[in-house]
């Protein structure tokens, strides 16, 4: 039986009306993508597409976003400070439990390396557990005792009150350290540190170091002609990351958002 003509046109008019609404969702798309530096991948594409009040399907973007060919990047590498058995320090209080109901409760730091062609250097941060905010950081081409007291002095002047707080870490030299240790006890901070060895322990600094590589340093190594170009680089990162990247775990905010949210509603 022959289409009526009404009828043809009127599903004519049905694809015009779906391919602008691609077109629009797909610019919403292109602006998402580049403003976020080609990091997003479908979920957080998804995700800021609600936030920006769009009712559509994750499979709507995700097939979107395969014919256009966007992907964003994906985890690759750890620097390991652990040098030899220096007797127990401390517990592992956490024992992968990265439960917490309310900010500065549970912190974690570790170092992570880079490598380029004018050397070697190293990032140090603190990462609260709760809204995995970047609290401080340090970036040296030393990952020595210098570095992991000015991380310290930047967090302890932002939070001068930390009693009871648990800080995490693996068994590297740096937190074996006296000096680390007696800083964490004059603040009233409970020190906690992974088992030899075990990277599941300490998997949310595992998970940041991940992302920042991933998303600013993988592929991006020539960009980077000295160590003043990258640490400009990383301070805009961590930047972006606490304030304007969002993350399933807080409510697809970001970490400073998902904090004063947290501390309004307390």
């Amino acid at each position: 039986m022959p289409l009526a003509r009404s009828t043809y046109y009127f599903e004519l008019s049905k694809e015009d009306v779906v391919a602008n609404k691609n077109k629009a969702i797909m610019q919403e798309i292109n602006e998402i993508f580049t403003f976020n530096k080609r990091r997003y991948g479908v979920r957080r594409i998804y995700r800021e597409l609600l936030n920006r009040g769009y009712k559509i399907n994750h499979k709507r973007v995700q097939r979107l976003m395969h014919e256009a060919g966007l992907m964003g990047k994906r985890p690759k590498e750890k620097y390991h400070s652990y040098k030899g058995e220096i007797g127990k320090i401390a517990d592992n209080l956490i024992n992968r439990d990265f439960r917490t109901n309310a900010p500065l409760q549970k912190w974690t730091t570790d170092v992570s390396q880079f490598n380029f062609t004018w050397g070697k250097c190293y990032i140090s941060p603190i990462l609260d557990m709760n809204t995995n905010e970047i609290i401080s950081y340090d970036l040296a081409m030393s990952p020595n005792m210098e570095q992991v007291s000015r991380m310290l002095e930047k967090a302890f002047d932002k939070y001068p009150n930390l009693n009871g707080l648990i800080f995490h870490s693996d068994q590297g030299w740096q937190y074996q350290h006296a000096y680390y240790r007696s800083e964490l006890q004059k603040h009233g901070i409970i020190q906690s540190m992974s088992r030899k060895g075990n990277c599941y322990d300490n998997c949310i600094m595992e998970t940041f170091f991940g992302r920042l590589k991933n998303e600013m340093y993988y592929g991006y190594e020539k960009e980077y002609k000295s160590f003043e170009e990258f640490e400009k680089a990383v301070e805009k990162y961590i930047y972006y990351y606490n304030n304007e990247r969002i993350q399933a775990k807080t409510k697809w905010m970001p970490p400073v958002k998902y904090r004063e949210a947290s501390m309004c509603s307390a």
